[in-house]
Formats: C-alpha cells, structure tokens, sequence
C-alpha cells in the first residue's frame, strides 16, 4: 500500500497572501528607508484574539526560521510563519491613503477562520464587551 504525505512548500502564492500594487511599492519603498543590512524581510503575523477577533501585523525581521513561508518580492522577501498562515491564508494586503492617514489594510481577513469582526456575544463590531 502506497501512502502519500501531504506535501508543505515554503513558497508563498499569490493565492495564499496577495499584495496589492500599491502595498507592494509602499513595502519597498519601507525597506529601502531601513539604515540594517541584516534585516532579510517583512515579517507578516498574527496576534491575539479574544473578543474583536485576530490582530494583523507587519514588522522587519532579521530571522528566517524553519517554519517561514516565503514570498519572493523584487527587492525585498515576505515571511510568513505555518502557524499565521492558516489564518492568513487568502488574505489580500493593500496601503490605502485617506485624508485621515494612511495604512497597510488586510481585506478579507476573517474569510478563513468564518468570523465577522464582531464579538460573539454582544455584538459589538471592533471587539470588546461593555
């Protein structure tokens, strides 16, 4: 009997983690601002939970670990730990400017894991009882 493991790449797609144009020069534009020739990549991430849902992220990082998935940018590399992408995954990350400022947005964020950005008790959109 022949067994088949499921097999895990490293490399990221675009169908995994989208980048929009826009995210992708402002990106660039970041990391060519950086004065650390150690710092590899833009490290995406997942935080918390709770009432208002996961926290999206992005930092600079020196530090490539085995779990990383990797998505290969011109001029600079996207990594992704396996544990943040199963709740990443199909997440599309634009920049947005608005006359109230300007951020790095994560559209479509609770697809994956079937949430709505409110709170399952009371409602609330955002997070946060009371």
């Amino acid at each position: 009997m022949s067994q088949t493991a499921n097999s895990f790449s490293m490399e990221l797609t675009a169908n995994e983690l989208a980048l929009t144009a826009a995210a992708r020069e402002k990106m660039l534009e970041l990391f060519k601002q950086v004065e650390d020739d150690d710092l590899k990549a833009i490290r995406v991430f997942v935080s918390g939970g709770g009432c208002g849902g996961m926290g999206y992220g992005m930092t600079f990082t020196d530090t490539q670990t085995e779990y990383d998935c990797i998505r290969k940018e011109d001029g600079f590399d996207v990594y992704v730990d396996a544990v943040a992408l199963n709740f990443l995954r199909g997440v599309e990350i634009d920049y947005v400017e608005k006359p109230t400022g300007a951020s790095f947005v994560f559209n479509n964020a609770f697809a994956i894991t079937g949430g709505s950005g409110t709170c399952g008790a009371c409602g609330a959109a955002g997070g946060g009882c009371g």
